[in-house]
């Protein structure tokens, strides 16, 4: 049994990103993993770090509740929209947040901190383009700056992503082919 973490890193409530998390929660839950899900559009935080991360900045009920569940998982799965190239700026507040600098503490004395070591990921992308384009002309700038930048610099491996291009013109079809295959991802903790 895997203890899993799905953050949902988008501004607006109700959307297929959404439906993405409900799946694989669905699909992991049912497989007997303990499932914890924060969706950033229903969370109640400050976006901003405030003191940057020269000091702490204490954590509202909501951030602190996903700080501890990310930092008990096994495996995490981040689910968010493309939005202007990167990260919708709630998510991007949300991680700002969560990362504060006392999870570095042993870079204090020297030590290279990877305070996530040991969890694994899977990053779920959907976008208005075809996958293709972004990862061919675009160059998934995205995606890259996420696993190797963030989850990557904190430990965390291996980060496995899945992209799901040109949402608002797929099938009917497609979108539940796609729920059901974020439901065996969850079943198989992946």
């Amino acid at each position: 049994m895997a203890r899993i973490v799905i953050i949902v890193g988008h501004a607006l409530p109700g959307t297929y990103c959404g439906a993405l998390a409900e799946a694989y929660m669905r699909g992991a839950e049912s497989a007997g993993h303990q499932v914890s899900l924060f969706n950033t559009a229903s969370m109640t935080f400050d976006p901003i770090l405030r003191g940057g991360y020269r000091s702490l900045q204490a954590l509202e009920p909501d951030l602190a509740a996903a700080r501890t569940a990310i930092q008990a998982a096994d495996h995490m799965v981040i689910i968010f929209p493309l939005w202007l190239g990167t990260l919708p700026a709630i998510f991007k507040g949300f991680l700002e947040r969560v990362i504060q600098p006392d999870i570095f503490e042993p870079a204090k004395t020297g030590k290279f901190a990877t305070p996530w070591k040991g969890k694994s990921a899977r990053i779920v992308m959907t976008m208005g383009m075809p996958g293709f384009i972004y990862r061919w002309y675009f160059g998934a700038h995205a995606l890259k700056m996420l696993k190797r930048n963030i989850l990557g610099f904190l430990g965390v491996g291996p980060i496995r992503s899945t992209i799901h291009g040109s949402i608002e013109g797929v099938s009917g079809e497609k979108r539940a082919q796609w729920l059901a295959d974020m439901g065996a991802l969850g079943r198989a903790a992946g």
